[in-house]
């Protein structure tokens, strides 16, 4: 009883973190989109070093096991949707915003991971119900393979983050985070 009342907390926070990820999606998509039509490097550099500040925080925050909860899921979902800016790594600033609230390491690692795919799988729906273009047979191909290409990458990146997060590494992360973004502010 006690496992499920868990597994049911878990999805209650699941569904909560989503919250200003999809008000921001709703509110600002045309913003956001022109965000990455701009393809300032200046503004990806910037946001890479708020990443990697993130991450180095992160790495040196002493050990916690405080767990999840409505409040705790509802900032770890801001930085969801602020990491919608180009250069903010989702998974660093998810990752990096439960460890300092005091969340172990490994649940926060599997939590961020989860907490996107509800996330991913209403984007895509809500894609496919009001552009009618995608299912155009060879638009739909493409679409398949690349949905398949990121997710298996996906579940590469997310097995290799939840070992390096569990092993307290993120400060290299971080400094690959900053290296790239001076590359990109002063390119």
């Amino acid at each position: 009883l006690k496992k499920e009342k868990e597994e049911t907390n878990f999805i209650i926070f699941i569904f909560s973190s989503m919250i200003p990820a999809v008000i921001v999606g709703f509110l600002f998509e045309s913003k956001i989109e022109k965000l990455f039509e701009l393809e300032s490097l200046v503004f990806i550099g910037f946001m890479l070093v708020i990443t990697g500040i993130l991450l180095l925080l992160a790495d040196k925050a002493k050990k916690s096991e405080k767990s999840l909860n409505i409040k705790n899921s509802l900032i770890i979902g801001i930085a969801q949707a602020i990491a919608i800016l180009p250069g903010i790594s989702r998974s660093g600033a998810t990752i990096s915003t439960s460890v300092l609230l005091g969340i172990d390491k490994e649940k926060a690692a599997k939590f961020s991971f989860l907490m996107v795919v509800p996330l991913i799988i209403g984007k895509i729906s809500y894609d496919l119900i009001f552009n009618t273009e995608l299912l155009i047979s060879e638009n739909l191909l493409m679409l398949l393979m690349g949905f398949l290409s990121s997710f298996l990458t996906g579940l590469l990146a997310c097995k290799l983050m939840i070992y390096l997060v569990k092993k307290s590494k993120l400060k290299y992360f971080s400094l690959y985070c900053i290296i790239v973004a001076l590359f990109c502010i002063f390119i």
